[in-house]
Parts: structure tokens; sequence; C-alpha cells
């Protein structure tokens, strides 16, 4: 490689893959009149190619790691830093699958079709879910030129309506470049009770909650098997590693002891906490010494006017997170300690981004069920603390129990000095993230972080600048898209060389922003974040009516003054450029990731079918793909064996979080509508059912044809009704991002308290056929 560590262009890349090398054996009538010369096996990258490691936090912001002024534990960050060199203008988009799509590809993230997230996906091109094989990713090429390719953790990228047992699996990750995977394809999972896939075959965790599960420590477990393996039957070859922890993003799930590391150290609240961290982030060099401090946005609650009774509720979630995050720091240092005893260390190139995005303030006002927010169900801080105490009090945040996820204030805290939060793809709170960088072999460490602006995108041209591969024309036979992204490999050894592109435009559900040569034109979009609902009028929102604001990086580093009206024909231009991006990039239209988020939730992403008919062990149906049966009128028959005293579930579907069931406890027929934790709605016959054959019915009808309008609950047993009762809140979307339909088990999260303790709590008896449909 030569000094600046681009080594010449490897021929021959234009198509992949590669045409087969031919033999040199030439086969006669015997084998005396054959020539045996067997067939060259080329290498075609450079000797001394690197492995690569992607290390991806979740929903974090900088603000949060010890390593850059905050005060969560980060000793793995902070080793790194002494270890390599940082950056801290880099950039993601402001949500998870667009990072996640953007940094994969090398491309923009509307250009892949991922311009909202899997689950809220919609028809428009820039807004699909689906990755075009147009777009190869970096684990594709990587592997047509030698690399073995691995992926961990959350995923994200697959089409929700294509998450089930039955595939297609193209789009899932061994079907875009990576040889292996492990993890789970949805934005989010309880970190106790995952729905886990390897490969394509859905898997169980290996332990339980009670057994000391937790999902970190599980991805880093396989992490390092994987690596163990490489090491002792293909060493030869580079790898490429991506591992995608499930943390930061809610549920915020870890161990008491964890959070307990962190009690009273948030007592004086948000607002104090940013500026403790924003003066220790100009200590330590990670912000300039003229950086400025940007006000808390006047919608956004202080911590001064949380009522003292909730101040405690509201300092527990934040040290539940903190816990949170330091554990999964700790995961990752025990995976760098891998490749340092397997001899992997100098030859590794490490990127360890802190964060797809900013902190999420998807907790809104602080919760003990993250889901109602996406729900949009009203409630009260006092209701969640009364359910709260029902359940064991503050001590149980973080268990098992709850989906807990911090307030708001707390997220734009960890974005601290910054202005906004996740999904604010206007201001940098939403979209600047740390990232480290490591390679022993060829990087010297420094501590002061370099300054260039760099997006996700610009990953995977650096990667194939340090390679010498061009970016191919042609992969599988489908022309590719043009690379987004430039390369910054050059900077590896000279801090001051210029990388990354002089213009780069951001824009998540109308929220949007254009970079270019040191200016930035922000438009902040028709929704706060932190705000519970929808805003009024949202369905009649055109980006035609927002007031874009304008800002010098250069001199402002924090985006805290604005200069759209000393510099209107500054802001003109910026204007006209983002958009010519957005047209250019598939972005149209503009707010288009709101179609199903605010506007017509009615057509989110669901099953064809309206009616079903499934034996009786069919597990793991992801809820986007299962029936709908806590939100639409429906007719559960369910052909089933009692014994005496039966006991365990018949279905469930979703989780601890929120979700329904249908069980049998003692003989008695039992069933609950557990609305994300606030509110349960019971009922159980009145007698034992007894023990033979019979056919057991829940009809499910609105009483109000509304989202989230209350229902109409009916359990009968061979034709006569044993219950009735009425859900006086219905969940308008969904109950869960990640858990299932089980029928006769429940194998994720326990739907129930009533079977909480012996869950998975499958049947006793035979259910030898289950139908739903739609009526």
């Amino acid at each position: 490689m030569s000094q600046d560590l681009r080594p010449d262009p490897i021929p021959g890349g234009e198509t992949l893959p590669f045409p087969p090398v031919p033999s040199g054996s030439i086969a006669g009538r015997t084998m005396q009149e054959s020539v045996y010369s067997p067939r060259a096996q080329h290498r075609r990258l450079p000797d001394d190619a690197p492995n690569i490691l992607v290390v991806l936090i979740d929903d974090a912001g900088p603000g949060l790691p010890s390593a850059f002024g905050g005060e969560v534990s980060t000793p793995t960050l902070d080793r790194l830093l002494d270890e390599g060199i940082s950056y801290n203008r880099f950039h993601t988009t402001a949500m998870c699958s667009p990072t996640r799509a953007s940094l994969l590809t090398g491309r923009n993230h509307h250009r892949v079709g991922n311009g909202q997230i899997a689950e809220l996906a919609n028809d428009w091109d820039g807004y699909s879910g689906h990755i075009p094989k147009s777009s190869a990713t970096g684990a594709e090429v990587l592997r047509h030129y030698g690399y073995t390719t691995a992926a961990f953790g959350k995923w994200h990228n697959t089409p929700a309506e294509e998450t089930t047992a039955a595939g297609p699996f193209d789009n899932w990750p061994t079907g875009v470049g990576f040889d292996y995977f492990y993890g789970f394809l949805a934005g989010e999972a309880s970190q106790y009770e995952p729905n886990l896939v390897r490969n394509t075959t859905v898997v169980l965790p290996p332990k339980t909650p009670v057994e000391g599960y937790h999902l970190s420590e599980d991805l880093a477990d396989d992490a390092i098997g994987w690596l163990r393996r490489h090491k002792a039957l293909d060493p030869s070859r580079p790898f490429f590693m991506y591992w995608a922890s499930g943390c930061l993003h809610g549920p915020h799930h870890i161990m008491k002891p964890w959070a307990d590391r962190y009690a009273g150290k948030f007592d004086d609240g948000w607002d104090a906490y940013r500026e403790r961290v924003f003066e220790r982030a100009k200590e330590k060099g990670w912000i300039p010494p003229e950086a400025e401090l940007t006000e808390r946005h006047p919608t956004m609650t202080a911590w001064d006017d949380i009522p003292d009774d909730e101040k405690p509720f509201q300092r527990r979630l934040m040290e539940v997170a903190a816990g949170y995050a330091e554990h999964c720091d700790v995961q990752v240092g025990r995976l760098f300690d891998e490749l340092d005893r397997l001899g992997y260390r100098d030859n590794t190139l490490v990127f360890y981004i802190w964060g797809d995005n900013g902190s999420s303030g998807e907790g809104q006002n602080g919760t003990i069920s993250e889901l109602l927010a996406q729900n949009g169900i009203p409630t009260t801080t006092a209701q969640h603390i009364a359910a709260l105490d029902e359940l064991g009090g503050l001590d149980v945040l973080g268990s098992p129990k709850t989906d807990n996820m911090y307030h708001a204030g707390w997220a734009w805290a960890g974005s601290t000095p910054y202005k906004g939060m996740k999904l604010l793809a206007s201001h940098l709170g939403g979209t600047r993230n740390p990232m480290v960088v490591r390679w022993p072999a060829r990087i010297t460490p420094e501590r002061t972080p370099r300054t260039q602006f760099l997006h996700c995108n610009d990953l995977v041209p650096t990667f194939y600048e340090l390679l010498g591969i061009t970016p191919p024309r042609t992969v599988n036979g489908i022309p590719q898209d043009p690379i987004d992204g430039a390369g910054f490999a050059r900077t590896f050894v000279d801090r001051d060389a210029p990388a990354g592109k002089l213009t780069q435009y951001f824009e998540v559900m109308g929220s949007r922003a254009i970079y270019h040569d040191g200016w930035m034109a922000s438009a902040f979009g028709p929704r706060a974040p932190w705000l519970p609902g929808l805003p009024g009028g949202i369905r009649d929102w055109s980006p035609d009516d927002d007031t874009w604001e304008l800002y010098n990086l250069d001199e402002d580093w924090t985006q805290n003054r604005d200069l759209a009206e000393q510099y209107p024909e500054k802001l003109a231009q910026m204007r006209e450029m983002f958009a010519i991006e957005a047209a250019k990039n598939n972005a149209l239209p503009i707010g288009g990731g709101l179609w199903v988020a605010a506007i017509h939730p009615e057509q989110r992403i669901t099953t064809p079918y309206t009616s079903w008919d499934f034996t009786g062990d069919v597990t793991r149906m992801p809820e986007f793909c299962a029936p709908a049966l806590g939100n639409k009128n429906n007719r559960v028959c369910i052909e089933v064996t009692f014994p005496e005293r039966a006991h365990g579930v018949l279905y469930a579907l979703g989780a601890n979080g929120g979700g329904l069931t249908c069980f049998a406890d003692d003989g008695y027929l039992c069933y609950e509508y557990n609305l994300f934790i606030l509110m349960r709605t019971k009922m159980r016959s009145a007698s034992r059912v007894a023990p033979g054959h019979h056919l057991v019915e829940v009809v499910t009808k609105y009483a109000e044809a509304r989202p989230g309008g209350p229902l109409n609950v009916r359990m009968s047993v061979d034709g006569q009704s044993v219950g009735e009762t009425v859900v006086p809140v219905s969940a308008p979307l969904l109950f869960t991002a990640n858990d299932c339909l089980d029928i006769g088990t429940c194998l994720g999260s326990p739907v129930s308290l009533d079977y909480f303790d012996r869950a998975p709590f499958p049947f006793d008896g035979s259910i030898d056929r289950m139908t739903v449909e739609y009526t």
C-alpha cells in the first residue's frame, strides 16, 4: 500500500462476480493421455488487506459517553480513543433504517429506498423499505473479492412483510452479502426475550432471563464464537464484521446492579447535565473552545418544571439507560479483547460509531412501555408511576416486567451540545455522532479529533479506497447505482487531508437540511419528536410552509446563530440545492415518510391475508405479518383437547409490554388484553372446561369503529358463552416491534403477569387446529 494507504486499483472488477478461472487440465481418453494442471487460485486483494470491524451503537448521542465529556462510563470507547483516531463531524441520517442502509451501501438513504424505517415504508421509491439490487452492499462486493462476512445484532433493513420464517430471504442479511447473521430483523427487541434469527432460521435465546440472559452479551458471545471459528477454519481470508447493538434503543433493559452504579448521579436533571457535559467536552477537546451551548426548545419541559413527586421516576429512568449503555460498551470491549487474543488486533481496521442517530426522545414524557408513543395513546406520568408501583416500584425499571424508556429531556441532554435529537434531520443533535477508528498496523494514535465533514455513506467507499476496489458497474447481472459517499482513507495518515463531500442532504419525515462547503440550511419540519401525539393539521402540512434557518458551521459549531435574515440570497441558494439533491436521490415527495407514520396509519405494512388456518404448533410469527387480533374485528376458533385442570397458553400475540393472550389456568379459560402495561382487561370462565375435545372461540368486535376504539370480546366453548368483556382502549397500530404470535406456548416475553413466572407456559393438552378470520 502507498503512504496514503490507497493501493493501485485492482483490475477486472467492473463486473461482479468475477468470471470463473479456467482450468489448465485437459481430459484425454485415458489419464495417460490427459494433462493435469489445477487452476490457479487468484487472490485479488492486497496481501496486507485488513480485517474490517464496524461497531454501530443504537440511538446514542455524543453527550452520553465519558469518552467525549458525558457521564456514562464507556471504558472501551475511552480505550479506543487512546489507541486510534476520532472524528467529531461524522454524520448519520437521524433515523435507524435509513442510516443502516446508507452505511451498508455507500449511497444516500432515499436512493436505496430507506427514507423511512422498514415498518412504516410506503410505495414511493424513496420510502419503499427495499434496498434495490442496483445498490449492492459493501459486504456483497467485499465477498466477491475474497472477504468472509458476518453481521450481528440489529438489522432493520428487511421489508417488514418479509420477516417470517417463510421468507423470501433475498433481503435478509445473508441475501445481501453476509455469509453469516445472528441477531434480530426488526427495529428493536426485548433485551431479555428477543425474537432471534441465525442466518434464515428463527432460534430461541440460549438462556432465559432467570438464567441471566441479556441480548448484548449474547451478541458478543456469538461474534466471539464466529471469530474463533474463522481463526480455526479459514484464517487466510480477511473478514468484514458488522456488529450492531440493540442498545441504546428502547426498551431500556438492564440488570439492576448496572443501573445502581448511577444511583444519584443525575439527581439535578437534564438542564444541569447539559451544562456540565458541555464544559467537559471543551476540556477534552472534543468540541472547539468557541462552541456555544444551544438552548432548550420552548416546547420541551425544563427539569425544574417536573413535579417533585415525579422526579425519582425520571431520575431512575436515566440511571437505567446509563447502566444499559455502559454494559453494551463493555460487551464491545470483550469483542476487542478477543481480537487481541487471536492475534487479529494489529491488522483489523475498527470503526466504532456511537449512534445511528442522536439520542431518542421517543420515550417522550418518560414511559414504562415505549410503544405507547408510536400508538399515539395519551397517558400521564402519574399513570406510569401507579402501574409501576403495582409491579414493585422503581427497582422494577429495566427488568423484564417493563419496556421503559427515559424522558425526552434526557435524550436532549444525551445530544449535548446540539439542538434536537433522533428524528430531527434538520439539526445536528439528530445527525452528528462520534466515530473512533483504530488500525494499529497503519494508523498512529492521536487524541485530537479530526474535523472533516463526513457521512455514514462514506464508509463503503473508504473500504474500496483502502483495497483498490473500483465500485462495480454490474453486480449479479444488475447495473449499479452510483456511489454517493466519498472515501476518507487519506485522513488516517494526514489529519488535515481533504475528505468527504462538499454537499450532503438530510431528510426524515419532513425534517431536513442541506450542507454545502461549511454552510447548512435547515427546516425543522412538521413535528417535534418529544411531544406526544401528532400536531394539529399534519394532514395538510406542506414543506412550502416551513421556515428555513441558515448556519455557518465553520464559525458556529452547534447551529446556535441563525443567519437566514442576514444572508437571504445564500439561503435561497441552499434551498435550491436541497431541491436538486432531493429530486436526484428519490427523496420526493418531501415528508413522504409521514404517509403511514402520521397521515394514513391504516395503510401500514400488514399481511395481505384475511383468514388463516394454523396447526397447533405455529410459533414466532412476527406481529407485522400475523393476524391483527388486537385491532381488527376477528374470530379465533381453536379445536383443542383439554386435559384435567388444563393449563398453558392457547395463543399469545405481543409481549409483556403490550399484547393479548388466551390461556388455560387450572382448567379455567382465561383471556387478557394488555394495553401496554397501563391497563389490563381480563376475563375468566366461571367454571373449569371439562376434559375432552372442544371448540374454543374468541370473537373480537369494535364497539366504536375508530383507531384505538373500545372492543367487545366474547369467549365461548362449544358454542356456549363463558365470558364477555369490554376493552376500553385498543392499540391503534400494533403491540410490539419485534415480538410474535405463538400458538400453544408463549416463547417471547410473557403477555400476562398471571403466567409470567411460568413462561413459556406451554399448553398441556393438544391443539389440532386454530383458524382466524376477519369479520
